[in-house]
């Protein structure tokens, strides 16, 4: 998908919202446990009732990996459900992955063209030969992590160098020269560091960012709007927990669709 194609579904759908399909067997309602796949049919019933609000969804990899073969073939029949049936909507995996060489290209063509997903989750701490082969494949996407909303952020991502420059600062400038561009590559910035998106936007200020951290974890979709909203939105903000287990009772898919919907309708607000 290309940024104007995301663009323009962004404008159509006034979102920037990405359902983050955390699927987890212990949260699932229970009455779904019977079911033949109950991963895919907690997945089918929440993208049935929140396409119309997002533009994105964005499984979490860890999730379908700890279920074994089962869970990785619930994720393959996830992605293939939502290409057949919502194929304007952008996927993302969120896989964190960040090798070199070889074992790097491996993973982008698992991603890319065995998994056909847009979107793949990188981790930039072992430099450009572990980024650069993602993004070799037209039309897809590396979403660089850049500064994270975890207590351990603080660990390294702060660090500032002899000129005061923190080390995310740094991440953001040179991933500028692997031939990453606001055409192919994106970058994680957590929503409960929001005030740091102004600087964040004077490096990149074209890309998109993927935003997560709203709803469960605390951040307000207000403040990350307010940093960092570009000309194009250059948002797409995630929300998991706070949409996909609000509710455990067989109205989960509805309890889903109205808590999309008033995420939607703040966003559309501050898109006007």
């Amino acid at each position: 998908m290309t940024r104007d194609e995301l663009y323009a579904n962004i404008k159509r759908k006034k979102s920037f919202l990405c359902v983050g399909l955390d699927t987890d067997l212990k949260k699932i309602p229970e009455h779904l446990l019977k079911e033949e796949d109950p991963i895919f049919a907690f997945n089918k019933a929440i993208i049935d009732a929140t396409a119309d609000y997002c533009i994105a969804y964005k499984p979490n990899l860890a999730f379908y990996e700890s279920a074994g073969l089962k869970g990785m073939q619930a994720l393959y029949k996830t992605i293939e459900y939502i290409r057949t049936n919502y194929p304007d909507q952008f996927i993302i995996a969120d896989a964190k992955r960040g090798d070199i060489g070889n074992t790097s290209m491996m993973y982008a063509d698992s991603f890319f063209t065995e998994m056909n997903v847009d979107a793949v989750t990188v981790a930039p701490y072992m430099g450009a030969d572990s980024v650069t082969p993602f993004l070799g494949h037209e039309g897809r996407w590396v979403i660089l992590l850049a500064l994270t909303s975890n207590k351990g952020a603080a660990d390294f991502q702060y660090t500032e160098d002899a000129q005061g420059t923190p080390l995310y600062q740094k991440v953001l400038a040179k991933s500028l020269e692997w031939g990453g561009n606001a055409d192919n590559m994106m970058y994680v910035v957590g929503a409960t560091r929001a005030d740091m998106l102004t600087d964040i936007r004077k490096t990149v200020p074209d890309s998109f960012l993927l935003v997560p951290g709203i709803g469960a974890q605390g951040g307000s979709l207000a403040d990350v709007c307010k940093y960092g909203l570009n000309g194009k939105c250059g948002l797409i903000v995630n929300s998991s927990r706070a949409i996909i287990y609000a509710d455990k009772t067989a109205d989960f898919a509805q309890v889903a669709r109205s808590k999309a919907l008033e995420v939607q309708q703040e966003m559309a607000a501050y898109i006007k």
